[in-house]
């Protein structure tokens, strides 16, 4: 598995670079559970993940949590993947319907691989769906048939510390990973998992977790520190 972890300014992606993370997300966590921060800052993130690392560790950027927004989401995911993100991330927050989401995720893609075929579109779902009426994250498998996104990713809509794995049993996301994976898709799962979960998701095999609050003490609002993402970095490849 891969490790991905979301810092919010170069700072905290410093830390994340000396934690040995594999993929650098960045987001703006003021603004909701995939917040878009500014291109500015996906540039620099950008610029020191290849002064330090080269082409070894990728840059993710979050576009942010979308209802029907086609063209402004193809707009955002534009200007995510110029500034230098390897992976953009979408999120289908208030989208409620296959229809809405395919339009969307087309908008996204055309936008992406028009830049760069070797970019990656991520579908970003949630695993608290019931709770945010949002679209059912087992309709990725008609979505993935009808647009060329890349992954196919589970997080939590509300970040109140409530976990994916008190939303979706060890079945249904052993599920959503199997199908996803069917249909050629890398898969992803975050939304406020702790260390304790760690042998549960290594079980489940997604190819990435995503992390912000766990390496930052337990609190997204603090400081990423680099020890606990080189723990947690250790115990993914243990």
């Amino acid at each position: 598995m891969k490790l991905l972890v979301s810092p919010r300014d170069v700072e905290e992606a410093k830390a994340v670079i000396q934690g040995n993370a594999d993929i650098v997300d960045v987001k703006n966590p003021g603004e909701g559970s995939l917040g878009a921060n500014f291109p500015w800052v996906i540039k620099s993130v950008k610029e020191l993940v290849m002064s330090e690392c080269g082409d070894t560790v990728e840059v993710s950027a979050a576009i942010g949590d979308f209802d029907y927004r086609p063209g402004t989401a193809s707009l955002a995911a534009s200007g995510a993947a110029s500034a230098g993100a390897d992976y953009i991330k979408v999120g289908l927050f208030r989208i409620r319907d296959k229809r809405e989401a395919i339009d969307l995720l087309s908008a996204v893609v055309r936008a992406v691989k028009s830049l760069a075929s070797t970019k990656k579109v991520v579908s970003a779902f949630y695993s608290d769906y019931k709770r945010i009426n949002s679209i059912s994250p087992f309709e990725v498998a008609e979505i993935a048939s009808a647009v060329n996104i890349d992954v196919a990713m589970l997080d939590t809509g509300i970040k109140d510390g409530r976990s994916t794995l008190e939303f979706m049993s060890e079945e249904e996301l052993r599920r959503f990973v199997e199908e996803s994976r069917a249909l050629g898709l890398e898969t992803a799962l975050a939304g406020s998992l702790k260390f304790e979960d760690v042998p549960k998701l290594k079980e489940i095999a997604p190819d990435i977790i995503g992390v912000r609050g766990m390496v930052c003490g337990g609190d997204r609002r603090a400081n990423i520190r680099a020890d606990l993402v080189r723990d947690l970095k250790r115990m993914v490849a243990e």
